[in-house]
């Protein structure tokens, strides 16, 4: 019997949803985080893998109430497997047909400020380019695994992509983030000279999550740091935080882009001119081995080419 004729009856014995589940489930480190990721039931998941290892005669997995891990055997097996399955998603993706119209929805996760800065040059562009494909976007500016809720691709600032990430630049290349405040509110307070001085100054505070404030960024002569500030108001939006300035209630902490008009018309005025340097801009980004739909890969396609113009 030839080794051909071994290898297709050894293969044709396991299922590929089998072989994926058993990759997702180890990529998200258990049957809960894998489903999110891949709108499968836990209980699915967990009975895919239960056959593979039935068809191995192998255990693949640890189990216990708190956590799940891979055995040796089980280790082993998807180091072998995982290039398998990267090649056979690339494959499907070879033979997709090119002219067939991308239909489908794209979820992202990203700040409101984010969306609102690529809204008029990609985004509205590409769906009025696009019309069977939706776009479903979950505003947050906590920082999550995209992979594990199920999300198709974030928008972050390129420096907080995760490493284990695709990011694709998009945007200017540089963003900015300042401190404003009112001229009424400067006229009564001195301007702060250096980052140390806004313990003695009213700081508009944003939250980033239900316990988490947003510390300010500074950066001078290689000098970086962040600082906690404190003040009477809190806001979830870098807007809100921006109006409270505008109305003389304190320092916001916001990006250029949202405060320029202000600036223009001196509602607000910029201080700590030298502490506040650019940095890189935004980033579209996707899990690095998560097969794409053709919905991802036509938006991914568009954002690189309406990055070159």
């Amino acid at each position: 019997m030839s080794h051909s004729v071994e290898l297709y009856r050894t293969i044709s014995t396991l299922a590929p949803s089998e072989l994926a589940a058993l990759a997702a489930v180890a990529r998200h480190g258990g049957f809960r985080a894998a489903a999110r990721a891949t709108g499968l039931s836990p209980s699915a998941l967990s009975h895919a893998v239960a056959n593979l290892e039935r068809r191995l005669d192998a255990q693949l997995f640890l189990r216990s109430n708190r956590a799940v891990s891979l055995t040796d055997a089980g280790t082993r097996f998807l180091n072998e497997l995982e290039p398998a399955l990267e090649r056979i998603g690339r494959a499907v993706e070879s033979i997709s047909d090119a002219s067939a119209t991308a239909s489908g929805t794209i979820r992202m996760n990203a700040s409101s400020v984010a969306v609102e800065q690529l809204m008029d040059d990609f985004i509205a562009p590409f769906l009025r380019e696009n019309p069977a494909i939706d776009l479903d976007v979950h505003e947050d500016t906590a920082l999550i695994d995209i992979a594990e809720h199920g999300f198709d691709c974030g928008l972050r600032l390129l420096e907080l992509v995760p490493l284990e990430m695709v990011a694709v630049p998009v945007g200017p290349e540089r963003q900015q983030h300042i401190v404003v405040g009112a001229p009424g509110y400067l006229d009564n307070m001195a301007p702060p000279a250096s980052p140390n001085d806004l313990s003695m100054h009213e700081c508009i505070q944003f939250r980033m999550s239900a316990d988490t404030m947003y510390r300010w960024e500074f950066s001078k002569q290689g000098e970086s740091f962040s600082l906690r500030t404190s003040g009477r108001v809190c806001v979830s939006s870098t807007k809100l935080a921006l109006a409270a300035a505008r109305n003389g209630l304190g320092l916001a902490y916001v990006t250029r882009s949202i405060a320029n008009d202000d600036l223009e018309t001196g509602r607000v005025i910029q201080v700590l001119e030298d502490w506040t340097p650019p940095y890189p801009g935004l980033a579209i980004y996707y899990p690095r081995n998560r097969h794409r739909s053709s919905t991802m890969r036509a938006f991914v396609e568009y954002l690189r080419e309406r990055q070159r113009l």
